[in-house]
């Protein structure tokens, strides 16, 4: 699948994926996980960004994050995959990352609640751990336990976002958030959260598509479960 970004409009909240090559398990050891999110750290220092979540697995991480100047997702992508890969990429043959990265515009209403949901849900969907809190390299476990130093999320702008006075008020939203899933029959993956351009309602879709209609073409917004995905 050809990697797309969505870049050019400040303020948006996007979501991204960077899978290791091959999808091969190149992030095993947390030491190495926690290289990447030092690096998250300071990308988020260096570049026009609010990180909002994240969680970094095995294979593949996923971030959160509202670029308010329209045109820093390159630059945070391109300094964290260059630094891992100088680092990590210890005795290896192979890169690693893979070739591009997958970014999906997120509306901010119930479906960045539901993007945040999804998130933190990761490593319970692949049988890793039972609850998000038992796996700490994830925005959850640090919503639980913040950082007086080093920390990746913008708490403010992710209140401000959701539509929340305090951070206990988020914290019980999210954890409801995050019991619904668990009480499902089964958690299924959900590929439009990445491989989309776009996710939100219909309107929001529209807006996507025409937004990106000359430099993407050929994309259409098509219905999924409880959203409209610009694919």
């Amino acid at each position: 699948m050809k990697k797309r970004q969505v870049q050019g409009v400040a303020g948006q909240v996007l979501h991204i994926t960077q899978r290791c090559y091959e999808q091969k398990f190149l992030l095993n050891a947390e030491t190495d996980r926690r290289r990447w999110l030092y690096w998250l750290y300071q990308a988020r220092r260096r570049f026009d960004i609010s990180v909002l979540n994240y969680v970094v697995t095995s294979n593949h991480v996923h971030i959160l994050i509202q670029d308010h100047s329209g045109g820093s997702v390159a630059g945070v992508m391109d300094m964290i995959n260059q630094r891992t890969n100088a680092e990590l990429n210890r005795n290896r043959r192979c890169a690693l990352w893979a070739p591009g990265f997958q970014t999906t515009a997120v509306q901010t209403n119930e479906h960045l609640a539901r993007c945040m949901a999804y998130i933190d849900t990761n490593m319970v969907r692949a049988a890793v751990v039972a609850h998000p809190v038992d796996w700490r390299c994830g925005g959850y476990y640090e919503s639980l336990y913040p950082k007086a130093r080093g920390g990746r999320i913008d708490h403010s702008s992710l209140r401000k976002l959701l539509q929340f006075k305090t951070s206990k008020a988020l914290q019980a939203a999210r954890d409801q958030w995050i019991d619904v899933r668990l009480n499902q029959a089964t958690m299924v993956r959900e590929p439009y959260w990445s491989d989309s351009i776009a996710v939100g309602d219909l309107g929001f879709a529209l807006k996507m598509k025409r937004f990106l209609a000359y430099a993407d073409p050929g994309r259409r917004a098509q219905r999924e479960r409880g959203c409209f995905a610009v694919r």
